[in-house]
């Protein structure tokens, strides 16, 4: 008999289910659903709100190659995987690395409740779940403030055009 492959307990957020040890985030920006999802896929655009992504290079239809600014100064490179993408709805991705140590994230994009008004959901999943978020907070880059952060300066950039909000990021960085 094959050992039966238990996914991770869920637990209800309103009006969605999460993993327990997911990060989720979301935010309420005033932009139509598919000017958002363009901005967010043309992950050009990532480093202007991202507070850790230095810089962004395609390197395939489906692949591209971050630059990260870890603790301590020290940049680090990781090739992303787009997971799936429905136009409008969904993005999800990858790190490029070992099965057990990637870390997942799926942006969700759907209608808000005003008109042209945009809900941007994000949940992170890291490897080795919530001991993996411990040990990235012990290193500074906690992802249960980034994550938040990071939607926060994205709704700054498509209804402002500029980033006000520099907790969780790079020093410097947004100045």
């Amino acid at each position: 008999m094959l050992p039966i492959r238990r996914e991770p307990a869920l637990r209800e957020t309103p009006g969605r289910p999460r993993a327990r040890d997911a990060v989720e985030a979301r935010v309420t920006i005033r932009r139509p659903v598919r000017e958002v999802f363009a901005f967010y896929r043309n992950f050009a655009n990532l480093p202007g709100f991202l507070g850790d992504v230095m810089a962004v290079e395609p390197v395939g239809p489906a692949e591209s190659r971050w630059t990260i600014q870890g603790p301590l100064g020290v940049r680090l490179t990781s090739t992303m995987r787009v997971t799936q993408e429905r136009t409008n709805e969904v993005i999800g991705y990858e790190t490029r690395s070992l099965p057990g140590l990637r870390t997942h994230w799926e942006v969700h994009f759907a209608n808000g409740r005003a008109a042209g008004e945009t809900e941007v959901r994000e949940v992170m999943r890291t490897p080795l779940g919530r001991l993996g978020h411990r040990i990235l907070a012990l290193l500074g880059k906690p992802p249960t403030k980034e994550v938040p952060a990071n939607l926060r300066r994205l709704k700054e950039v498509l209804e402002t055009g500029r980033v006000t909000t520099l907790d969780h990021s790079v020093a410097g960085k947004f100045r």
